[in-house]
């Protein structure tokens, strides 16, 4: 799942923060990857693969995550990922890009898209968060004073559980996957950042309106062309989620079975052909 780095770390100085991204291929569109909660660039790196056949792909680290900078007073939300990705986007001197948001990833994608249409030409959604109240149980609990710190210690075991709830079929987790998970979650202000995140976001009810409704009450405004990812035993976003999308006017839907919240890894080979297809559309 994560184990093959195909890139050497890069660095950039955004917004004040120094952020990790991977840079590949020479030609065609840009194209930016934006992980999930509690994720990072490894995520991406079978897609990137294929999709650098034909575009020039970044995947960065947020803030908070990853190898980038872990601000402690950031005012983590979608509307500051937002433009952490427009000024990532200004510091590669890229005037427009298509963005592929995975979870987290696809509602902070979505707010670019509504802050900064300009710089946005096509969407890609995947199991995205900010369409929906409904999120994870373990996620929601998260999010209390006390009980959060103790459920996201860092440890083997939680990386383990995480990865594994992120797929269908829990057998494609390897221990190079958890590995990894660890080494990232083990480093200075991780949890930390990772429970600002959630909490900024969500509460024991679920994502919280702060989040989602300008989200929601603006998708119609969304023009650009959009295809939407979903697994249909997503069991950390619900896949009804995707039906929102159908208020946006240039959708497109397509739910994989049997797979799980992250298509981009359990259907790797249908996820970049339908991904690549759609990019050159």
């Amino acid at each position: 799942m994560l184990t093959s780095q195909i890139s050497q770390d890069q660095t950039m100085r955004v917004g004040g923060v120094q952020a990790r991204y991977w840079a590949e291929g020479s030609q065609g569109s840009p194209v930016i990857l934006i992980h999930g909660i509690g994720e990072y660039v490894e995520i991406w790196w079978p897609n990137i693969v294929t999709l650098a056949q034909q575009h020039r792909v970044f995947a960065v680290d947020l803030p908070g995550f990853g190898r980038s900078d872990k601000p402690v007073d950031a005012p983590y939300g979608y509307p500051y990922f937002a433009r952490f990705i427009h000024d990532f986007m200004s510091g590669l001197g890229l005037e427009r890009a298509s963005l592929v948001g995975h979870s987290l990833g696809g509602a902070v994608a979505l707010q670019a898209a509504l802050a900064f249409p300009q710089k946005v030409d096509r969407l890609v959604l995947v199991g995205s968060a900010g369409l929906g109240r409904e999120v994870n149980l373990i996620l929601r609990l998260a999010t209390l004073p006390l009980l959060g710190e103790i459920l996201t210690r860092p440890s083997l075991q939680g990386s383990r559980s995480f990865i594994k709830a992120i797929v269908y079929d829990p057998a494609l987790v390897k221990d190079e996957d958890v590995q990894v998970h660890y080494e990232i979650s083990i480093q200075p202000g991780a949890q930390q950042a990772f429970l600002k995140v959630l909490r900024a976001i969500g509460n024991v009810f679920g994502q919280n309106h702060n989040s989602t409704g300008p989200i929601l009450e603006h998708l119609p405004a969304i023009t650009q062309p959009t295809l939407v990812l979903w697994g249909r035993e997503d069991a950390i976003i619900p896949v009804k989620h995707a039906d929102v999308t159908r208020r946006m006017p240039n959708m497109r839907v397509r739910i994989f079975e049997r797979c799980g919240h992250s298509p981009q890894f359990e259907h790797r080979e249908n996820f970049d052909q339908a991904v690549q297809e759609f990019l050159c559309d």
